[in-house]
């Protein structure tokens, strides 16, 4: 007792006795001494509590400050007032440089004019040289613009126009006119690579020998290139023809002609939709596989998987080495060869033997098995899981309170109710009670801006989860009006406030349902705050989600 005295500043002095009187034992203990005791455990919870409502305070205080500042940044975007003060200050300064520039011009005019005033004879003199001088330049300049005039003004530099695209409206018509534009267009490139591909797979016997015999005997003689010039001129020749009214169609694979569908005038509002749902799908199916393309390519060439960009790191120095040792020519008739037994027989027996394509085709296992950023997402979060599955069976959760919490943190976490029944206080029924990790519940403020009175406005207590309810228990006695109930299922939205440098014990909020409140919720001064978010958010989302599946049904 005399030890939790003296760390009372001031207490010592009250507790001493007077000089005069007799000086009572140390071994005594009267009923004095347990006052006394009571009365600094009473003085040291107060002081508790005055720390607890200061700190409520501050947090307020910034959270105020935070809320001021994002209406601020709000007001200073509707209105624009800082981008118009801006262009203000700039159009100001260009004035400002401008009349600056147009003195200085005339200054210098004006010293010339009197730096170069001949005299009166030698200026007639001058004005006779100089009109002949004026003639004959004149003469030369307009010859020389007559002559050139026209490539000068081509090489003039002009200032870029930024001119910006006026997108179009939303219409079903238009889109259903851009998809067969579409499709129109990319008819030649599909028939080109149909073709192709017919001839890998030997569609037709005879064009496929025709075509390899050629195409080999091309490229042993050196006429590879001679060759596909040619076909581009072919090609361009039988345009011209069909262009020019001539029935000319070639193709290895038969053309199968489409029905065309006559356009519809008016469409319903169902058919819009769903002639939108199919244009996202169709946009969404190519644009995914465009992006697999690409995100395939990226990973190879960025050692993803080593062991398989280690393959293209080989034959890249394989080609380098044999373009430095060996004559183009000699080069070039070894790809060509590999190219063309590739395509017309390699790939023939891949496609037909789908188990040895598998095994043997480097280039098909090489790309099946790059993998795409969304692939690479799933193996890592796999790996995270996995990790976290082994460090989780070898560790084991104690049952005493952790040594590294200390008086605070543990008050903070294990502070329990000691004016009754759980379901007496709040008036809820029995099967509701708290949850699991917040059985004691968590020491924190109440600050209920929607509140105008002092002692409304922040409340010390302890918060409570139950499955349905977040319960707010006040600690003054006596007050079980101030103690807060609110259903999870009326909370609109709930995220954490900032956290400030200042203060580590950041607040969360929430808004409610209610009519009656305006401002959210906010609680503050919590210790274990990232526990208690996760606790209430998993929770509210657990709520709400079976609300909403018994709503649908």
């Amino acid at each position: 007792q005399t030890h939790g005295a003296s760390t009372v500043p001031g207490f010592s002095s009250l507790c001493s006795p007077r000089s005069g009187g007799p000086q009572p034992s140390r071994d005594s203990a009267g009923p004095g001494t347990l006052i006394m005791a009571t009365g600094v455990q009473d003085f040291n919870w107060t002081e508790y509590d005055r720390l607890n409502e200061i700190k409520g305070h501050l947090e307020i205080a910034l959270l105020e400050k935070h809320l001021l500042q994002e209406e601020l940044r709000k007001l200073r975007e509707e209105t624009n007032a800082e981008m118009l003060r801006q262009e203000l200050d700039r159009e100001r300064q260009r004035r400002m440089e401008l009349e600056q520039k147009v003195q200085e011009v005339l200054k210098a005019r004006t010293e010339e004019q009197t730096a170069q005033q001949p005299p009166k004879g030698q200026a007639q003199a001058n004005n006779g040289a100089e009109r002949r001088s004026q003639g004959l330049s004149s003469r030369l300049q307009k010859w020389f613009y007559e002559r050139f005039g026209e490539y000068v003004e081509d090489f003039r530099f002009q200032p870029e126009e930024n001119t910006v695209e006026t997108e179009e409206p939303l219409s079903a018509r238009r889109l259903t006119e851009n998809m067969r534009r579409l499709k129109r267009g990319a008819k030649p490139v599909t028939n080109f690579v149909k073709n192709l591909s017919a001839l890998s797979e030997w569609y037709s016997v005879y064009t496929s020998a025709i075509a390899f015999t050629v195409y080999m005997n091309a490229v042993w003689h050196g006429w590879a290139i001679p060759l596909f010039l040619f076909l581009a001129i072919l090609r361009l020749s039988l345009n011209y023809l069909i262009a020019r009214g001539w029935r000319i169609q070639w193709s290895i694979v038969p053309e199968v002609s489409e029905p065309v569908e006559p356009p519809k005038e008016d469409l319903t509002v169902s058919e819009k939709f769903q002639l939108v749902l199919d244009v996202a799908q169709k946009a969404q199916n190519l644009f995914g596989k465009m992006a697999d393309i690409l995100e395939k390519i990226k990973n190879l060439f960025m050692w993803v998987q080593p062991e398989i960009t280690q393959k293209l790191y080989v034959a890249l120095w394989a080609a380098f080495l044999a373009s430095c040792f060996f004559p183009y020519r000699l080069v070039g008739l070894a790809v060509g060869l590999y190219a063309g037994i590739k395509f017309f027989l390699i790939d023939f027996i891949f496609k037909r033997c789908p188990r040895l394509r598998a095994k043997y085709d480097t280039p098909y296992i090489i790309w099946r098995s790059l993998p795409t950023d969304p692939q690479l997402k799933e193996r890592s979060s796999a790996a995270v899981s996995r990790r976290l599955q082994t460090t989780s069976s070898r560790s084991y959760v104690p049952s005493s309170t952790p040594a590294g919490l200390g008086k605070e943190e543990d008050a903070g976490r294990f502070h329990s109710t000691k004016k009754g029944n759980f379901h007496e206080i709040f008036n809820l029924t029995e099967n509701e009670r708290p949850l699991a990790v917040c059985e004691n519940g968590w020491r924190c403020c109440l600050i209920n801006r929607d509140r105008k009175m002092p002692t409304d406005y922040i409340r010390n207590g302890v918060l409570y989860v139950t499955e349905n309810y977040l319960c707010f228990e006040s600690s003054k006695s006596g007050s079980s009006k101030r103690n807060k109930v609110i259903k999870l299922v009326d909370i609109t939205d709930i995220q954490k406030v900032g956290a400030s440098p200042a203060f580590p014990l950041s607040p969360f909020g929430f808004r409610n349902k209610k009519a009656s409140v305006q401002e959210p919720l906010v609680f503050g001064a919590m210790v274990h705050r990232d526990e208690a978010f996760e606790t209430i958010f998993s929770q509210y989302i657990k709520i709400t989600s079976a609300a909403a599946s018994g709503g649908d049904s």
